[in-house]
């Protein structure tokens, strides 16, 4: 707020009323140093705060830049999801294939369970260690997880591992799986047990 501070003219003129000008001249300049300080007054306090169109504004701009990241965000989630699958595939391959050259009597292990377990304390065949908890609980990273097998002569001979998007289009979008070749496959829609076949396109 500016300070007052009159302005006060002197001269020697005198008007035809005998009043001395330099009175006149000091009231003029008092009243005009008043109306300023009331402009400003007005300035100030129209200043204050944002107007209803300035917010508005500003929540259109933050609604658009909202439109514009969330799909990319879901977008990269999916693809660090799909990601995860596949190192996931990948390990329950190496997993079966150090389980059937440890259990040659049983061949491949029959449940995500028989790869993992909680006592290692000398490793079982039901209980063989060579998976995390995670994964052999069967969900892992916005995808669920599956284990069957092909029976042969007694024996475990052939395995499906594969894996679904817990929620199609939003956790994942793609299907995967492998078997006992070691390739990783990937189709648009499931392929757990007799569906993942040499025919289903690789990686």
């Amino acid at each position: 707020m500016k300070a007052f501070h009159p302005k006060v003219h002197l001269t020697s003129v005198t008007c035809s009323c005998g009043i001395p000008s330099a009175i006149v001249t000091a009231e003029l300049v008092i009243q005009r140093e008043q109306s300023n300080g009331d402009e400003d007054k007005f300035h100030m306090r129209k200043q204050k705060g944002f107007s209803l169109i300035e917010l508005l504004i500003v929540v259109a701009i933050i609604l658009i830049i909202a439109a514009i990241a969330i799909p990319n965000l879901l977008r990269a989630r999916i693809a660090a999801n799909e990601s995860s699958a596949v190192a996931a595939i990948r390990t329950l391959n190496t997993a079966q294939i150090s389980y059937n050259s440890a259990y040659p009597t049983v061949g491949f292990a029959g449940t995500l369970g028989a790869l993992a377990g909680t006592t290692c304390a000398p490793p079982t065949s039901a209980s063989a260690c060579l998976i995390d908890t995670a994964l052999a609980a069967g969900t892992k990273s916005g995808y669920t997880f599956a284990m069957a097998v092909t029976a042969s002569g007694g024996l475990n001979a052939g395995y499906q591992a594969s894996t679904a998007p817990l929620s199609p289009n939003s956790t994942g979008v793609r299907y995967f799986c492998s078997f006992e070749d070691g390739v990783v496959r990937s189709g648009s829609a499931s392929l757990a047990g007799a569906s993942c076949v040499n025919t289903v396109s690789p990686l």
